[in-house]
């Protein structure tokens, strides 16, 4: 009928078959300029000019990027880094203009979930880092599935599958759900505190511990364990948790914690030892050491009494 509209192919469609047209809809590696890409937003990860970099770089001379980046298209223009930071790097230090990258369209929280997941794979991972990003996984995995904020993710319920996002994050990334909530907890340390968890100067759980402190009191803790150049141990870090929850700590209250000596076990009380050889030929035979113990003790006895019978 005349008016009525009528949609035309377009050439491209006319002039391909359809398996070049599934092939269109495929990813390709694209060669991106290193001056497009850019780093993701708070990316936990630290890129770091050491001896695994040197061998990246060595690597990237004589067989180029073996593995493509994944990146996403900015509003602003240029491309964000999901994965291949490190690459970015190695590239850089290498001397080329550009590395092979796929691009991907994807929204903020997938764009996290891969990020982390790339980078979790890694062998040398510092707890800052380990802390920033599980947090930011878990986040992420938790709006993916409209649930409640980090900090209910104790109360997360389960999604369509029966997981609950903290117990899917744990899974992904090998570590147990008790182990993934301590290091989340780190993301409440000042960051001197953190970097000494970074460097081995404190370990793990007590730092845990001290992450419920104001800033302020770790503030505090810190500057007693500079002077002192010592570290708290699990029980004075909670021992500091608990005096928090009381009063504010001060100067003087987290150095009454720190310069208390652990108890010592108490002190046995004083024994006669006799020797079983000696003394057995007085006690009929088969008798045990509990045996020769009570009969002493009733002979005393007796003998205390007849004692007082004769001081009358």
């Amino acid at each position: 009928m005349y008016g009525q509209n009528i949609s035309l192919p377009s050439l491209d469609n006319l002039f391909s078959s359809e398996s070049d047209r599934q092939d269109a809809k495929l990813e390709k590696v694209q060669n991106l300029r290193l001056s497009e890409l850019f780093s993701f937003k708070d990316h936990p990860f630290q890129i770091r000019d050491d001896e695994e970099m040197q061998k990246m770089v060595d690597s990237i001379k004589d067989h180029g990027v073996l593995t493509p980046a994944i990146v996403r298209p900015r509003p602003e223009g240029g491309y964000e880094l999901v994965s291949g930071h490190r690459r970015h790097r190695g590239c850089t230090l290498a001397g080329l203009d550009t590395m092979p990258c796929i691009v991907r369209e994807m929204d903020d929280d997938t764009a996290v979930i891969l990020m982390v997941d790339s980078n979790c794979q890694r062998e040398h991972i510092l707890p800052s880092e380990k802390a920033k990003a599980y947090k930011m996984m878990l986040e992420a995995l938790q709006r993916k599935r409209g649930r409640p904020s980090l900090e209910n993710s104790g109360q997360v319920g389960p999604n369509f599958k029966g997981v609950r996002s903290n117990q899917l994050l744990a899974d992904d990334v090998g570590e147990s759900v008790k182990q993934i909530q301590r290091y989340i907890r780190l993301t409440d340390l000042i960051p001197d505190l953190l970097d000494m968890v970074d460097e081995g100067q404190l370990k793990l759980t007590p730092a845990v511990e001290l992450s419920s402190l104001a800033p302020h009191e770790q503030e505090e803790v810190l500057e007693y364990l500079q002077y002192m150049e010592c570290t708290p141990s699990l029980s004075q870090a909670q021992k500091l948790k608990t005096a928090s929850k009381n009063a504010p700590l001060t100067p003087e209250s987290i150095e009454k914690i720190m310069s208390a000596k652990t108890p010592s076990v108490s002190a046995r009380e004083p024994q006669i030892r006799l020797s079983v050889s000696k003394i057995e030929q007085y006690f009929p035979k088969g008798y045990t050491i509990e045996q020769m113990e009570q009969y002493i003790i009733r002979l005393l006895e007796n003998y205390e009494r007849s004692r007082s019978r004769e001081g009358r």
